[in-house]
């Protein structure tokens, strides 16, 4: 076995999955013998750690991420992740629900960004969003994973809105950049494991 598999293998344990478990993905940097595996295993095994969020708030985060990119083997080890570390089932579901929610408004206000038309601006969204309003996770977290999804989906505006709203609420930059840089390490793991 080739350090390539080796590594490849502990990333499969980690996650949880079986060491005989390949995408395409997989099967491409294992038979070239990729360098890049050896970053993959150090960005991945840090998606969970920050100075800034507490671990089970990485994995709510991370969580968010994995069902807005529709990836079930990082949603179901990301559940368990946050479930171990105290993550209620209202926690969790919260979650998912930010990740369905966001996908709606993204697109919504992408669109309505991108055209720059005052009209589309008055027309009522019609788009239900309680779920924002008594977050169980609580505003702040709330906001922070709706900028998270943001930034994943490419909304810019939406990206500077809840980037404003976490300023306002007094969280700090480096908190914003920790959620952000999550999403990125999720988003690039699904690119391998999906």
């Amino acid at each position: 076995m080739n350090e390539t598999t080796e590594i490849i293998n502990e990333i499969l344990q980690l996650v949880g999955l079986d060491a005989t478990y390949r995408t395409e993905s997989l099967t491409l940097l294992e038979k070239g013998e990729s360098r890049y595996v050896r970053d993959f295993k150090l960005n991945f095994t840090s998606v969970l750690t920050s100075e800034h969020l507490s671990a089970k708030e990485c994995g709510l985060t991370a969580l968010s991420v994995a069902v807005n990119n529709n990836n079930l083997p990082l949603t179901q080890y990301f559940t368990r992740y946050a479930e171990e570390q105290g993550a209620t089932a209202a926690e969790v579901a919260e979650s998912v629900g930010c990740a369905s929610l966001l996908a709606a408004n993204n697109v919504f206000y992408r669109f309505r960004h991108f055209t720059q038309k005052e009209k589309y601006g008055q027309i009522p969204a019609r788009i239900r969003m309680q779920l924002m309003m008594k977050p169980v996770t609580g505003k702040e977290f709330f906001e922070l994973l709706s900028l998270a999804i943001s930034a994943v989906n490419g909304c810019e505006m939406c990206v500077n809105a809840h980037e404003d709203s976490l300023i306002k609420l007094g969280t700090t930059e480096e908190r914003i950049f920790d959620a952000v840089r999550i999403a990125s390490l999720v988003t690039a793991a699904g690119k391998v494991i999906y």
